[in-house]
């Protein structure tokens, strides 16, 4: 299996060779477009000098030819006879018609080069045949010859031809190691985001990535080191979850198992029958409110698109509430003021909000003294209802507020065991007004 690294590098290569073929296709379109038909006027115009100056001095014609021809360009020169005369470098290929001959013998002007044949993988500015050239009339006193001109390629190009060579050669020497470790610099963050996954994998959450880096890589290392130690929170949330409930339900067994052996063992009278009776009802209670709180948590955490989302009105429900705590709030003497309109009408699931004010209310009708008041406020915020319920009790202290919605959590009065409390209901009311959209946005204080 080819590892990344080399599979970065190879497409580096692959890519630099295919832009390179498409890069020639497209200068080898352009010189067809729009350079072949200058450069066969350039050849034309310097071949139209030629005929003017030999015109003019027609003995001097073959010294000028030769010197012509020392300064780049490829001649043939042929009469009406076949007599044929070659200055410069050599022709590869003599592919000139004899009516392409006569006919400039004649007086007609041929531009070979303009016309010459279109390829896709070579320029034609190169291709040394005799019908790549211009041609036009000579006359050189009462002789009429016809003249064959282009650029002598090989001969312009000899002495750049060594300094392309090596350019190109130390570009690919040079090229070759730059991209072996540029493609290393750039694969080993992946490499070692991968070692990191086998470390999450192993219950190894301490992770060092290279998060100082500002592009993509840099980004996704920091978000992975991120999710890490996310999943070292949950990780330790489920291991605390799973003590906190072993211990929460052994506390409750040993009471009724200890109970239940001193009926049997120590034959005690009608009274202690009956007190520990109602010791084990009560723990056996506790325990069977425990496992409906867990179980409803479970459903709460696997819960992302079960809320059942329905408008109602919130005064008759919260009333409903009010009314299943109704002999408890009247058992302390508690003051309970309801300011919530009579048409307020909100959107969530009407059996999971009941929940949340059930316990809510509960916690403070529980937990604050004889005599003391509850407020129970709602208004509407933009597109969200805010609902607060506040009471006149002592209160949180406020280094124990951040571990309030943390399951179990028995840092306060709210959570003693004594009261029948699992500990769980404000991470249920957490869940279920997350669940209901933006947290920010749906209070309950």
């Amino acid at each position: 299996m080819r590892s990344l690294y080399m599979r970065v590098f190879l497409v580096t290569i692959y890519t630099i060779a295919v832009s390179s073929f498409i890069g020639f296709i497209i200068a080898n379109a352009y010189y067809n477009l729009e350079l072949k038909s200058y450069n066969d006027y350039r050849m034309f115009t310097a071949a139209d000098n030629i005929r003017a100056y030999i015109g003019q001095y027609p003995e001097t014609m073959g010294d000028f030819l030769e010197q012509t021809a020392s300064l780049g360009y490829q001649i043939y020169v042929t009469d009406a006879r076949g007599n044929d005369i070659f200055y410069g470098g050599e022709f590869r290929k003599s592919d000139l018609s004899s009516a392409i001959k006569e006919s400039v013998l004649s007086g007609t002007e041929y531009h070979g080069i303009a016309k010459h044949p279109n390829k896709l993988f070579s320029t034609s500015y190169f291709d040394n045949r005799l019908s790549n050239t211009v041609g036009v009339l000579l006359e050189a006193g009462a002789e009429r010859y016809a003249l064959f001109l282009r650029h002598d390629t090989r001969l312009q190009f000899d002495e750049l031809r060594t300094f392309f060579v090596l350019l190109f050669a130390f570009t690919v020497l040079i090229s070759i190691p730059y991209f072996l470790l540029s493609t290393r610099y750039l694969v080993q963050s992946i490499v070692r985001l991968t070692e990191a996954t086998k470390r999450i994998s192993q219950g190894i959450f301490r992770l060092k990535l290279p998060t100082g880096r500002k592009d993509e890589i840099g980004q996704l290392a920091s978000h992975f080191q991120m999710m890490a130690l996310q999943l070292e929170r949950s990780d330790q949330e489920k291991k605390d979850f799973v003590a906190n409930v072993s211990h929460e339900i052994q506390s409750p067994l040993a009471s009724i198992q200890g109970f239940a052996d001193s009926i049997i063992r120590e034959n005690p009278d009608n009274g202690q029958i009956s007190h520990y009776a109602g010791i084990i009802g009560q723990e056996t209670r506790r325990l069977a409110a425990l496992g409906r709180q867990l179980l409803l948590l479970s459903t709460l955490d696997n819960a992302t698109e079960a809320v059942d989302k329905r408008a109602f009105l919130l005064q008759p429900q919260l009333r409903q509430t009010l009314q299943l705590l109704e002999w408890k709030i009247a058992e302390k003497e508690i003051a309970v003021r309801l300011s919530v309109p009579a048409r307020l009408e909100i959107l969530g699931d009407k059996v999971l909000l009941m929940q949340v004010w059930s316990n809510l209310l509960s916690n403070a009708v529980q937990h604050i003294p004889e005599g003391r008041s509850i407020e129970i406020r709602a208004y509407r915020e933009e597109r969200f209802c805010t609902v607060a319920i506040s009471d006149t009790g002592d209160g949180i202290a406020a280094d124990k507020l951040p571990f309030i919605f943390e399951r179990f959590y028995s840092g306060d009065s709210a959570r003693q065991r004594d009261k029948g409390n699992t500990g769980l209901g404000l991470s249920i009311v957490q869940r279920i007004v997350r669940l209901h959209g933006e947290p920010s946005k749906q209070k309950a204080s």
